[in-house]
């Protein structure tokens, strides 16, 4: 008997971890069956993510190097490095736009008390980062000794030394040969290891799926309900309308052939909450199945995977206004303005990794002298609506790669 698609087994493995999560969640934390279960989805979500995260470094290290190297060959690394940066800084904006807009618009948070919640604020601490102390952390994490941040698992660290790497191929042409081909080797041989992962991929899915939704606090959510819905809302109109249209205005592609190329990531992104995570499915997709060229994506997406993030950007500036009608503080212009910019330095600059954005929602928090510790309020549905935004960020990755491979490269390339 033919087996269904990976595709097709990525998806009912979803579902199913789903309705299975609803239904654990109905039997009650207490209950033998329920406990059974979500111990053994917990040890198979935790090896479907070490796994993936085992391929993580030597993937982004040999793929952008690889892609930088490549690149020359048609003196296009220029126009993709600018490209490529214009598209994320503007669907950023784009997205903390459509954030504040429907915060202002529907107001989440203005009938609710801040009692509510006085008990969470009182027991958690969140740590202070003003904005020049984020900047000289992040800038100090870009330049590590490369051995160390391949040894810890820094990505961002390993984009930057890649990014040299890779320039330095270029600049020291044919003398670098053997070393360019050894790199693409042993990118090719990650990205093998790879497509052995993926099949894991069902099974991992739908145990993340089922620990995620038995473990949610209905309680919270439907106290939370308004600013959820405006989250959620949001996300879906910037991942399902917005960044579509982006994609046909400047390729033609319909976003349904996207969608059938990209699901696979995008459901990893979902089950993981994970930028980083789902970068080896990313890369994946976005060679294999949406055709972008290797150099392209081997580029664009790890990169992306690091400083674009268009849903946590989205998310922090909609949290930040929920928080100000929370406690009945009306932002100025001039304060929502700082809200913009300081949510998109905090989304280039959070991990890809679970509820990332929670770390750096403090300084945006902070910028309008908001209170630090309200970030309590936002934990009982961060994880749920980290699902979301994940696969934002990561849809936003791989259209930035094919809309880069549009403008970037010309006819005689």
């Amino acid at each position: 008997m033919k087996l269904p698609s990976l595709n097709a087994q990525i998806l009912l493995g979803a579902i199913f971890g789903v309705a299975a999560g609803v239904y654990l969640h109905g039997l009650g934390a207490e209950h033998q069956t329920a406990q059974t279960v979500l111990y053994a989805s917990g040890l198979v979500g935790t090896l479907f993510i070490d796994l993936l995260k085992m391929v993580l470094i030597p993937l982004v290290f040999c793929s952008i190097t690889v892609g930088i190297a490549n690149l020359r060959q048609h003196q296009q690394m220029q126009r993709v490095w600018v490209t490529t940066i214009l598209f994320f800084v503007s669907s950023m904006a784009i997205a903390i736009v459509l954030g504040l807009a429907a915060s202002l618009y529907f107001k989440p948070g203005a009938g609710l008390s801040i009692n509510l919640f006085e008990h969470a604020m009182q027991n958690f601490e969140a740590k202070q980062l003003p904005l020049p102390e984020f900047f000289a952390q992040f800038l100090h994490g870009l330049f590590v000794n490369p051995f160390a941040a391949l040894s810890q698992g820094n990505v961002l660290a390993v984009v930057m030394f890649a990014l040299m790497l890779g320039i330095a191929l270029v600049m020291g042409g044919e003398r670098f040969k053997h070393l360019r081909t050894l790199l693409q080797e042993a990118l090719d041989v990650t990205m093998l290891i790879v497509e052995w992962v993926m099949r894991l991929a069902p099974l991992g899915i739908m145990a993340l799926l089922i620990k995620l939704v038995a473990g949610q606090d209905v309680a919270m959510l439907a106290i939370l309900a308004k600013f959820v819905a405006v989250v959620v809302g949001t996300l879906l109109l910037h991942g399902v309308v917005v960044l579509p249209l982006i994609l046909y205005l400047f390729t033609r592609m319909s976003p349904l052939t996207f969608w059938r190329g990209a699901r696979e990531a995008l459901v990893t992104a979902f089950a993981t909450s994970s930028s980083s995570a789902t970068l080896p499915v990313t890369l994946r997709c976005a060679s294999q199945q949406l055709n972008v060229k290797p150099e392209i994506a081997g580029f664009v997406v790890p990169l992306g995977a690091t400083i674009n993030m268009d849903g946590t950007a989205l998310y922090e500036a909609a949290a930040a206004l929920f928080i100000a009608n929370l406690i009945g503080v009306e932002l100025t212009i001039a304060q929502q303005l700082i809200v913009c910019f300081t949510a998109m330095i905090a989304a280039m600059g959070a991990p890809g990794i679970p509820s990332a954005g929670m770390v750096t929602m403090v300084m945006v928090l902070q910028s309008v002298g908001l209170p630090a510790e309200a970030i309590a309020i936002l934990l009982p549905v961060d994880r749920l609506l980290d699902t979301l935004r994940t696969a934002v960020n990561v849809q936003g990755d791989m259209i930035g790669s094919l809309v880069v491979q549009k403008l970037a490269t010309t006819s005689k390339d």
